[in-house]
């Protein structure tokens, strides 16, 4: 009897390279039935900061081939079936200043639609976002990033309620007068009595408590004082990444138990130490690698310590200058659900993530929302008064 000969190294390059392509023909597969079952929502995007900052909020040639992190053309071919579209001045902005450049951000999303009618519908209802997605177009919500933009004002907040706002950061890189951020020195202890109760006109509007930004300490209060699911809507894992911005197991393991969703993001100073050790030293020498891997890394361990049930996707496209390999742009949405497929992760599991679960919130908060236009004009007293 003969020995077998094994393959030479063609043979054998040849079978590996037959083995990955199955592998990925299997991921795409998944990945398609995944986004059948859900749209894609991403919980963060800076692209109306980015056309303040370098287009003087025109809303004029946005279809493709920008410099930016977005444009329709990648949009569509990230999938990207609604998108949360931060409304955010940076807190350095104060006072009426600040109210003034969100309104303008609010602006210059309903004329982006408006300009677009075909790729974008506003949308404040998981209705009003399947309804978007049924017509073929990008459901565009509206979150506002930073209690600093209410002028700590609850007249201001429900007018944002009334102009479709959906989320509320309670905090940006600095304190506000009632809320602790997780990149400032602590003052509150977390909330004060004026930011529970900024929690609870939130909760009473319909509008989601979000928590990136916060402390440790404020996203305990804020979920202690919530009867409605909170959001993260742009945060990383604290125990893969010891930076300040990033959520601690022990605020991620409560989320099951408020039904909240924990939003994935990419920027890469969050992602990686190393990364965010060379980001705020000297920079010298070349920026450690950050790929899409890494944030797979990131969602699995929110999978394991939130649940399934309690993750999604807000990338920050638009709202910091570099971003991991494979995930450049808002194009980069298949890619990095193809990994995870890779990893075994089921269609059902794939479409919590993208969409799924920051439905389900919504629809469970969409009834007091509506109530919102009522509650703000008067037809309710609020907890709030003034």
């Amino acid at each position: 009897m003969s020995t077998p000969v094994p393959p030479g190294p063609a043979v054998a390059a040849a079978f590996g390279a037959a083995s990955v392509a199955a592998a990925s023909a299997r991921a795409s597969v998944v990945v398609e039935q995944a986004l059948a079952l859900a749209p894609l929502i991403d919980g963060h995007n800076d692209w109306a900061w980015e056309c303040r900052e370098a287009r003087d909020y025109s809303v004029e040639g946005l279809e493709g081939g920008l410099a930016s992190d977005t444009d329709i053309e990648r949009l569509r071919a990230g999938r990207v079936g609604a998108q949360f579209w931060s409304v955010y001045v940076s807190d350095d902005h104060v006072g009426a200043d600040a109210v003034q450049g969100t309104l303008e951000q609010i602006d210059w999303v309903y004329r982006l639609a408006a300009r677009y009618p075909d790729d974008f519908a506003i949308a404040r209802s998981a209705f009003e976002v399947e309804a978007a997605r049924a017509a073929g177009r990008i459901a565009s919500l509206l979150g506002a990033e930073g209690g600093h933009s209410l002028n700590d004002s609850p007249a201001v907040l429900r007018m944002f309620a009334r102009l479709g706002v959906r989320y509320l950061t309670l905090t940006h890189v600095h304190n506000t007068t009632w809320a602790d951020s997780g990149t400032d020195e602590p003052v509150h202890g977390g909330l004060n009595a004026r930011g529970v109760d900024y929690v609870r006109e939130l909760n009473r509007l319909g509008m989601l408590v979000d928590l990136s930004h916060v402390s440790p300490a404020t996203a305990h209060a804020a979920l202690d004082a919530t009867d409605s699911p909170v959001i993260f809507s742009h945060s990383c894992c604290l125990a893969l990444s010891d930076h300040p911005r990033n959520v601690p197991d022990d605020v991620l393991g409560r989320l099951a138990a408020n039904g909240g969703v924990f939003m994935l993001t990419f920027v890469p100073q969050f992602l990686s130490e190393d990364y965010s050790v060379w980001f705020e030293g000297d920079q010298a020498g070349p920026a450690p690698v950050v790929t899409l891997t890494d944030v797979a890394d990131h969602i699995e361990h929110a999978r394991r310590v939130a649940g399934v049930a309690h993750i999604g996707l807000g990338g920050d496209f638009d709202g910091t200058d570099e971003f991991p390999a494979g995930l450049e742009g808002v194009d980069g949405y298949p890619g990095l659900l193809g990994e995870l497929a890779r990893r075994g992760w089921p269609a059902a599991d794939l479409a919590a993530l993208a969409g799924a679960n920051v439905l389900r919130v919504l629809r469970e908060t969409d009834a007091m929302f509506a109530d919102a236009g009522n509650a703000a004009s008067g037809a309710s007293v609020p907890r709030l008064v003034r």
